[in-house]
């Protein structure tokens, strides 16, 4: 059984960027069905875009598209996996020939879960790099061969906060350090192309996605901002607002680069201690924002 639309708030998503600013182009966002990329999703569409959102679950698709079909965007689905190079040669080429030339991908899709390195089988190593490189690799090729190489175009791939390594989640941090500098390699091969390619590091983000972890992380969870300078969780719209950035023409001279969006999370030490809270104000743009139920 589906779940109902929301209706959406009034005056919509509250974007800081102006109105009509992707009019005309199509955009793309993988693992669009929820959290960040629902998000992201939402933001492209409320700007003008005609918005592509993939991922495995054709009924979290539909939904998103409902929202934004309600809040009077155009979003358009299409269900495979990315880590299947068939699956995405040929979706990539349904979208291209249906909808015209790809102007944004936010390459959005991926997953990982909690293991120490001792614990982590070659089967759950090979399947989180999967999720979250090569999974990653193939879209960046595939709409770089059958779209950007002729139109030009800009791509944000996801990543995340491994600056620091990623205890706990090795094989996420070791994904995510390869994307990044995947993102640096073909910035650099397509750039005579007229495309821009530059990569996102979300650190602790209030998302759906926290619901999917259990166990201690589960407990963990509530108590990751202690470890923050800025003594909050980033929101779904921050990072959504760095990505559209980084889309925009406003960067059409970054490409390359990896943009932490981690609150400082990796920065200090023991020996400075900060206070307990701060005067951080978030920026809440997305107006379908649902708080994580293990952050209730």
């Amino acid at each position: 059984m589906s779940e109902p639309v929301v209706p959406p708030a009034a005056g919509g998503y509250r974007s800081v960027f102006r109105p009509g600013l992707f009019a005309g182009q199509l955009h793309w966002v993988t693992g669009g069905g929820s959290g960040i990329g629902r998000c992201v999703a939402h933001e492209l569409a409320s700007l003008g875009a005609t918005v592509v959102i993939s991922g495995r679950s054709p009924d979290k698709l539909a939904r998103v598209a409902a929202e934004i079909a309600a809040d009077g965007g155009r979003c358009h689905t299409i269900a495979f996996d990315i880590r299947d190079e068939d699956a995405v040669k040929a979706g990539v080429a349904r979208i291209v020939g249906e909808h015209g030339p790809v102007s944004g991908l936010v390459n959005n899709a991926g997953g990982q879960f909690p293991a120490p390195l001792a614990a982590i089988s070659k089967k759950g190593f090979d399947a989180v790099v999967a999720n979250n490189l090569t999974g990653g690799f193939l879209m960046m090729r595939e709409v770089f061969v059958q779209s950007m190489e002729n139109t030009g175009g800009a791509i944000v791939n996801m990543t995340a906060d491994f600056r620091n390594g990623m205890p706990g989640m090795g094989h996420s941090g070791a994904a995510r350090a390869g994307m990044s500098n995947l993102t640096m390699t073909a910035a650099y091969e397509w750039a005579p192309a007229g495309v821009r390619v530059n990569a996102v590091a979300p650190g602790w983000i209030a998302s759906s996605g926290m619901d999917t972890y259990g166990g201690a992380m589960k407990a963990v969870i509530p108590r990751l901002k202690e470890h923050v300078p800025l003594r909050r969780m980033g929101l779904e719209a921050e990072v959504s607002a760095a990505i559209v950035f980084l889309l925009s023409p406003a960067a059409a001279f970054i490409t390359g680069v990896t943009l932490p969006i981690d609150g400082g999370a990796p920065l200090g030490s023991e020996i400075f201690p900060l206070p307990a809270q701060s005067r951080s104000v978030p920026f809440d743009g997305f107006h379908r924002a649902v708080t994580p139920e293990v952050l209730k």
